[in-house]
């Protein structure tokens, strides 16, 4: 705002000091524009005592003392001036009076200076005053902008020019305004030192949009002496983010670029930041944030932040980073009793969400499509579900597979493939169990009041497989009817017993035990080659032989006898006689 003052300071101070000392009184500084005039108000005071009959004066160009010769601006008694003066300067004021106004027209650059007054009051009553005025020739209005324009507060802009020509006065016009504010022209003012403006106000509320914005102001408009002013808005408002990505889907491993851009004044300080943390910051109008060989620990959500002195903004952006499932974790029941409810849970991470499947023997058990969990519901679950399970979780970017194990545990079954078979006097039974945990095995002979267990190594011999336990009882010297066998299975679920049905004398004891059916077998067909062989020998011998209890019938397994190429665990025990 321009404050301003009806009467001039040194006015009042001249009128104080009539009848004191040599002084004179003039503005300071003083402006018009180039081509026009400029009339420099001035007034002097001398010592009353001199009344002198007639007041002269003087004014210099530049410097006060007429020993250096300065130009000549006006000389009372002369009219001899500088030839850069002539017919361009004239006394305004009246010298009788003490009023020194000088007038100068067709102000030209080379004017521009400094003026001093020197007052004649004839013989050595003359004095130069110190006190002198800078004229100043400007072909620009003055525009005043405020030093701090802020986005959404009013500000007021003037346009100022000199109004110190009597003989012309300026108009004002502005250039550039159209959709900020009209015009307020306050039309001409007096400044402190006596010096005349014209004023023109502009009231406006600044957008953002504003900054950079350039103002006009025009003097003289329509005319030769037409003068143009002109002055670039500086708008300062509050960040406001104009450019960030996108949510962003990246390939684990691959190379990720989150690009951040502010539009404020003054630049904002832009900061990328995750979980709270800061990542990067600077202060520029765009950052970039470059992650390497991303993991999927960086996938979730990016904040860019900017501000500044006068506010803030921010934006968000998530980032996916997409990966092949995670090795599936398995939680839930691997040992279950026959007849419970088994719950098993499969679960693992990847991006997407993966296919999950649960499978045994090649068989699906259980599928869900783009979910991170699958549960397996198995209710009174039998034997046949005891064994090897797979979980496999897969997406297009890969596949992950985790095997595990459920054991159903159960009372014994001996199965139906459990028998005996005798050859001449010896006897091998059978007996397959099928338990878990892991059953013992008993062959118990009613008629003989003897139980055979499986700890008994020298009469029977034991192998596991899987589920399976298959026992072998070996029985010599059984010339008499075969005995009844008992086969007694238990574990802590319960204990089963079954009566061994005997086959054929001569029929061979083929059964589904692995290794040790296969040994089995192989003893079985050398008893038979033993006893053809026993046979043609009796061709030449009138009568048939007897054995009696202690012989060694030809069928039987010398205790020495080992079979060729089968390991020491497969040799096959036998019981001599049990009575």
């Amino acid at each position: 705002m321009i404050f301003l003052t009806a009467l001039p300071l040194f006015w009042i101070m001249i009128s104080a000091s009539r009848g004191g000392h040599w002084g004179a009184w003039m503005p300071s500084s003083i402006s018009a524009f180039e081509g026009t005039c400029v009339s420099i108000p001035c007034r002097f005071d001398f010592p009353d005592e001199l009344r002198p009959a007639v007041v002269h004066g003087v004014w210099y160009f530049n410097s006060p003392y007429p020993k250096n010769y300065p130009p000549v601006v006006f000389k009372s008694r002369t009219q001899v001036v500088h030839e850069s003066f002539q017919g361009r300067s004239r006394l305004l004021g009246d010298l009788g009076l003490r009023n020194c106004t000088l007038l100068l027209s067709n102000l030209s650059p080379e004017l521009g200076g400094k003026y001093y007054f020197r007052g004649d009051l004839g013989g050595y009553n003359q004095y130069t005053f110190s006190e002198h005025s800078v004229l100043d020739i400007i072909n620009t209005p003055s525009i005043v902008v405020p030093p701090e324009v802020v986005a959404g507060t009013e500000v007021e802009v003037s346009c100022m020019v000199p109004d110190n020509c009597p003989e012309l006065h300026p108009e004002l016009s502005w250039l550039g305004h159209e959709g900020l504010g009209e015009p307020a022209v306050l039309g001409r003012l007096r400044e402190d030192e006596g010096t005349w403006v014209q004023v023109s106000l502009l009231h406006f509320v600044p957008t953002r949009e504003a900054n950079g914005h350039r103002l006009g102001c025009q003097s003289f408009p329509n005319t030769s002496l037409q003068f143009e002013g002109y002055a670039s808005l500086n708008v300062k408002y509050p960040p406001v983010i104009v450019e960030v990505n996108s949510s962003v889907e990246a390939i684990e491993g691959s190379h990720v670029s989150l690009l951040c851009g502010a539009d404020s004044n003054p630049p904002p300080l832009l900061t990328w930041m995750r979980d709270g943390a800061v990542l990067q910051e600077a202060v520029a109008e765009s950052l970039s944030l470059e992650l390497d060989e991303v993991t999927p620990a960086e996938d979730g959500v990016y904040a860019c932040l900017a501000e500044n002195a006068y506010g803030q903004d921010n934006r968000t952006v998530e980032l996916s980073v997409m990966y092949a499932p995670w090795k599936p974790t398995v939680n839930g029941t691997v040992v279950a009793v026959e007849g419970e409810t088994v719950s098993i849970l499969c679960s693992t991470q990847s991006n997407p969400d993966p296919i999950i499947t649960i499978f045994k023997e090649k068989q699906i058990l259980a599928t869900v499509i783009y979910e991170s969990e699958l549960q397996l519901e198995l209710p009174a679950v039998t034997p046949e579900d005891d064994g090897e399970y797979w979980c496999v979780a897969e997406n297009q970017y890969g596949q992950r597979a985790t095997a595990f194990n459920l054991s159903v545990e159960f009372a014994p079954v001996i199965l139906l493939e459990s028998h005996c078979a005798a050859a001449r006097d010896t006897v091998q039974c059978l007996c397959v169990v099928k338990a878990n945990p892991e059953p013992t095995v008993a062959f118990e002979l009613p008629s003989r009041n003897v139980t055979v267990n499986e700890t008994e190594r020298e009469f029977v011999y034991s192998e596991r497989s899987g589920l399976l336990l298959s026992s072998i009882l070996t029985l010599r010297g059984q010339a008499q009817a075969p005995p009844r066998v008992i086969c007694t299975s238990r574990n802590l679920y319960g204990t089963k017993s079954l009566e061994l049905p005997f086959q054929g004398a001569h029929r061979l004891m083929w059964a589904k035990i692995g290794p040790v059916g296969a040994v089995v077998a192989f003893a079985i067909l050398i008893a038979i080659v033993c006893y053809i062989t026993q046979t043609r020998r009796k061709k030449n011998v009138t009568e048939s032989p007897s054995f009696s209890a202690g012989d060694t019938p030809p069928v039987l397994f010398s205790s020495d006898f080992r079979i060729s190429g089968a390991p020491e665990k497969y040799e096959s025990r036998e019981v001599s006689t049990l009575e």
